[in-house]
C-alpha cells in the first residue's frame, strides 16, 4: 500500500513561526504551503519550498480566504469572480516561487473555511476547481472526502486524491465536522493513531456519530500547527510504514 503523508506548512507570518516546519519536512512526503492569504508570506514560502526540495518533499499550494487575522477559518464574503481571482493569485505565487527554486508545484488544496464550503457545496466548488484546471491541468487536487470537489474535478479532467485528516472528526458522508463542535479536533495522539490503523486495516473511519463508513484514501494529513505535531507525524509515519510505503501523491500510480 502506497500512501502520501502530508502537512499544512509555511503558516507563520514575518518573524512569527507556526509549528516546526523544519522537523516536519523530514517526516512528510508532501507539503501544502500557505500562500500568503490565510498565513505565510513570500520569504516563508521561499524557505519552505527550498527546504522541501532539499528533503525530496513535494509542494502544493494551500489556498484560502484572505483572512490572516482569522487564519482562514472564517467565511469572507466574496463574489465568484473575486474568489476565483484570489485562488489564481495564490496558485501563481507558489508556482513562481517553486519554479525559481528549481522545484515543481504538484498539487493544491483548499484551506479552512474555503475548503469546507467547497467540500459541501457543488455550486460553490465548481468555479474554484475550474480555476485550478485553467491554471494548470496537470495539478492534482488534494481534498478530504467530498463529492462536490470530486465531481467538479472529474468534469474538468483533473486528477484528485482523497486525504484523510487524522485528527479531525467527520460526519456520515465523510465531510469534516465544524470546529465549533466539541471533539471535532482529536487531540489524543493514541486516538489519532488508532483511527489511522482502522483506516489502513479495515478501510473504514468511525464518524462523529459513532458509525463506521468506508473510506479509500491516497494520503493522510497531520496538522502542523497543533501541539505535538512532530511526534504525532512520526507516529503516523510508523503506522503507515508498517502497512506499506510513504509515497507522494505525484508518484502514486493508482
Amino acid at each position: 500500500m502506497d500512501l502520501d503523508l502530508n502537512a499544512d506548512l509555511g503558516e507563520g507570518f514575518g518573524p512569527w513561526r507556526m509549528g516546526d516546519d523544519e522537523a516536519l519536512l523530514g517526516i512528510v512526503s508532501s507539503a501544502n504551503v500557505a500562500c500568503g492569504f490565510h498565513a505565510g508570506d513570500p520569504q516563508i514560502m521561499d524557505r519552505t519550498v527550498r527546504t522541501a526540495l532539499e528533503r525530496g518533499v513535494d509542494v502544493g499550494a494551500h489556498v484560502g480566504f484572505p483572512d490572516l487575522a482569522g487564519f482562514g477559518r472564517r467565511v469572507i464574503p466574496m463574489d465568484t469572480r473575486e474568489l476565483v481571482a484570489a485562488v489564481l493569485y495564490q496558485l501563481g505565487a507558489l508556482a513562481g516561487i517553486a519554479r525559481t527554486a528549481g522545484h515543481r508545484m504538484t498539487h493544491m488544496s483548499f484551506h479552512g473555511a474555503l475548503g469546507n464550503l467547497a467540500a459541501a457545496d457543488a455550486e460553490f466548488a465548481a468555479p474554484l476547481v475550474r480555476a485550478v484546471a485553467d491554471f494548470d491541468p496537470s495539478l492534482t487536487i488534494s481534498t478530504s472526502a467530498s463529492r462536490a470537489i470530486e465531481d467538479a474535478a472529474e468534469r474538468c479532467g483533473l486528477r484528485i486524491r482523497t486525504t484523510f485528516l487524522a485528527d479531525r472528526a467527520c460526519d456520515n458522508t465523510g465531510l469534516l465536522i465544524p470546529r465549533k463542535l466539541p471533539n471535532s479536533v482529536i487531540h489524543d495522539p493514541d486516538q489519532v493513531l488508532a483511527r489511522v490503523r482502522q483506516l489502513l486495516e479495515e478501510g473504514s473511519v468511525t464518524t462523529y456519530d459513532g458509525n463506521k463508513i468506508p473510506m479509500r484514501v491516497h494520503s493522510i494529513l497531520v496538522h502542523g500547527d497543533t501541539p505535538g505535531a512532530v511526534t504525532l507525524a512520526r507516529g503516523v509515519r510508523e503506522v503507515v510504514e508498517s502497512h506499506g510505503r510513504v509515497v507522494p501523491i505525484s508518484r502514486q500510480c493508482a
